[in-house]
């Protein structure tokens, strides 16, 4: 079993049942105790679990499924969509990354002639029946609960691909750059970030300010953000001294 899919069994198992002893996550994953251990410190440092007397308690909401987080910030997501919406051109090749804002941006470019490629089967099964849409769909190990391919397969594939535009997804930003909290989905976004003439970074103004798991980029490797009008003043003037675009939906 990789370590992604390890620390993944043990974030399911503390999060159906909110405490997990050492000795249950042993059995869960047939992993040894200093495996274990290993795994929750890296997972503690992410915030996902706290470490208690005997086990770890369930603190995070990465592993929720992909139905439950689509209503999350919805009216945020569906405004940020139809502004990427009206910034593609027809006959562009798109790569979208898997999450709940990158769908808002499909579904908002459904009726647009485009070449897309992406990695998410929601995306996918979003926009296989879509007749102006030419879906190149990226294979790999899917994580579990979000339908997004990763792993060795999935950076061998986008490997081959060049597109005009990447459009993606982070799960947090801090002056330290972007995050997301699952290292085999950042191995492949930053496999994504050499594939495109123009990175696009879509994201609710609740992820500034939350660190995560693993590293994506620095803050200014984008050429464009695009965010609700929720962010705070502090993060529209650390935005504007990096050099990258931010758009502010209203």
């Amino acid at each position: 079993m990789l370590p992604d899919q390890r620390r993944a069994k043990i974030l399911d198992f503390a999060e159906r049942n909110g405490f997990a002893s050492l000795q249950q996550l042993v059995e869960a994953t047939e992993a040894s105790e200093s495996t274990i251990r290993r795994d929750l410190e890296v997972l503690d440092r992410s915030g996902h679990i706290r470490r208690t007397r005997g086990g770890i308690a369930y603190s995070g909401e990465s592993l929720t499924t992909f139905e439950d987080r689509t209503t999350r910030a919805l009216p945020q997501k569906q405004r940020i969509g139809r502004a990427i919406a009206e910034m593609v051109q027809p006959g562009e090749s798109i790569l979208l990354d898997g999450g709940t804002t990158t769908f808002e941006v499909a579904r908002h470019l459904m009726n647009t002639p485009l070449q897309i490629v992406t990695n998410s089967l929601p995306i996918a099964q979003l926009l296989i029946n879509a007749p102006n849409i030419e879906l190149i769909l990226i294979g790999g190990y899917l994580y579990p609960k979000t339908g997004v391919a990763l792993g060795p397969i999935a950076v061998d594939a986008l490997s081959t691909i060049r597109v005009q535009r990447l459009i993606m997804s982070v799960g947090g930003i801090t002056e330290e750059g972007m995050f997301n909290s699952n290292t085999l989905l950042v191995e492949a976004e930053q496999r994504m970030l050499e594939t495109a003439e123009e990175v696009i970074v879509v994201v609710d103004s609740g992820k500034f300010g939350r660190n995560a798991l693993a590293k994506v980029c620095d803050l200014n490797r984008p050429d464009r953000i695009i965010v609700d009008n929720g962010i705070n003043e502090h993060w529209r003037n650390v935005m504007s001294t990096t050099g990258v675009g931010l758009t502010i939906v209203e």
